[in-house]
């Protein structure tokens, strides 16, 4: 018998090779017309500034969207195989899960009393 992990070695190989070739082929057949505006990085028509506009902090607002979709993204990739299996773990499953939803509680109200759920 085969080993059982070939056939994802071989899609891990595949995909490599179509992710190489298409940076290899995007540098080769690519256009090598630069300018000023093209080396700049995007700011969206805006001139780039060193600092914070009024020179301030910069604002929680963007780390607190970051944290709701690690939060939620977490919750989701960690729910879905409980859920497939739900039937076969029992008490201890469900259990454990409550446990975690506690503890991903914790950040969501953090996020939630900083105004990160507040749209403006």
């Amino acid at each position: 018998m085969s080993n059982p992990y070939v056939p994802i070695l071989v899609l891990m190989g595949v995909g490599a090779v179509l992710a190489l070739g298409g940076v290899g082929a995007s540098w080769i057949l690519g256009p090598r017309r630069y300018n000023r505006a093209k080396l700049e990085a995007y700011e969206c028509g805006i001139d780039p500034t060193p600092h914070a506009v009024g020179g301030g902090r910069f604002p929680i607002k963007y780390y607190l969207v970051a944290m709701t979709f690690i939060i939620f993204d977490i919750e989701v990739v960690f729910m879905y195989p409980w859920a497939v299996s739900f039937g076969m773990l029992g008490l201890f499953g469900v259990v454990s899960m409550l446990t975690f939803l506690a503890l991903i509680t914790v950040p969501f109200v953090y996020e939630w009393r900083r105004g990160g759920l507040d749209w403006d």
